[in-house]
């Protein structure tokens, strides 16, 4: 059974006459009519009633309407299917993200996707830090990353989506917690809350940094797991925390203050990160919302 033989037989169907059925199909009335006898007899049964004044259903014809419909109907969703995965219209796209400065991003281009894009399905993954996100890209685990890496693979590209600075995170009680501005080296006899050193940790590297151009070794009283645990070590008054400008803008605990660092050093901009040499249509349509996203915030 052939898909042109059920849309020659829906046609007389509907049709009830060869002549207009011929000519809605752009045939000659011959040919249709060879193709409804080879249709009739694969199935080993007579589909039409022909008389020189009608054309009629059979019991058999009537039965085969709603199969060769629904064959017909599943054939053009597989079309349009295929046509909406080409045009990046539809399809899953991974996204790793690492940090509570990410939540935002992530939470704005997940609406922007899915009203602009609804055929377009995201698998998001959190983790505590940029370079396991790195990794699962790397490793052909996830599509886009957003994170922060002073090291970018030769094979993976990537954009900043935003920039961002340092600050110190006191409690509210600290001397210098009305401060406008900080120098780290006004911190050296102070404790720090350090996040993990794992490689490629950007804050932990930053610190060091900081403190070996100013004189001193930080003098780490606690590592957190993550930055929500380090910001309520600050709050309990266990020591200060180098965090980013962009956790200040939605921190909520009234009992830690930010105060930016006069210090500069290498950038800490958050970027977005993608396979160079993936073709795949609808990761390069997220991608699209990702700089249209940028786009919308840049004053």
């Amino acid at each position: 059974m052939e898909i042109s033989q059920l849309v020659a037989f829906l046609a007389v169907a509907e049709e009830l006459h060869f002549g207009r059925a011929a000519e809605r199909l752009h045939l000659a009335q011959p040919p249709l009519s060879r193709t409804i006898k080879q249709l009739e007899s694969e199935l080993g049964t007579r589909l039409l009633d022909r008389t020189t004044r009608s054309v009629k259903l059979t019991s058999s014809g009537r039965a085969l309407v709603g199969p060769a419909t629904e064959v017909l109907e599943a054939i053009r969703r597989a079309k349009e299917a295929v046509r909406s995965a080409d045009d990046g219209e539809s399809g899953l796209v991974r996204i790793a993200f690492a940090g509570v400065s990410t939540h935002q991003l992530v939470a704005r281009l997940a609406r922007l996707v899915r009203s602009q894009r609804p055929g377009i399905q995201l698998d998001l993954s959190s983790q505590n830090f940029a370079q396991p996100a790195m990794t699962k890209l790397v490793q052909g685990e996830t599509d886009v990353a957003f994170g922060r890496w002073d090291v970018i693979p030769g094979e993976v590209s990537s954009e900043v989506v935003m920039r961002d600075s340092l600050v110190i995170a006191l409690p509210d009680t600290h001397q210098l917690a009305g401060a406008r501005r900080l120098a780290i080296a006004r911190l050296s006899g102070e404790g720090f809350i350090s996040l993990p050193s794992y490689e490629g940790a950007v804050l932990p590297d930053r610190l060091r940094r900081l403190a070996r151009d100013n004189g001193f070794v930080p003098n780490i009283v606690q590592v957190a797991p993550d930055t929500q645990t380090a910001l309520a070590l600050v709050s309990a008054e266990v020591g200060c925390h180098l965090t980013l400008a962009s956790v200040a803008e939605n921190g909520t605990d009234p009992h830690v203050v930010y105060v930016p660092l006069e210090d500069t050093t290498t950038d800490v901009d958050l970027r977005a990160a993608w396979r160079t040499d993936d073709t795949n249509p609808a990761v390069k349509a997220v991608l699209h919302e990702v700089m249209n996203l940028v786009e919308a915030s840049r004053p």
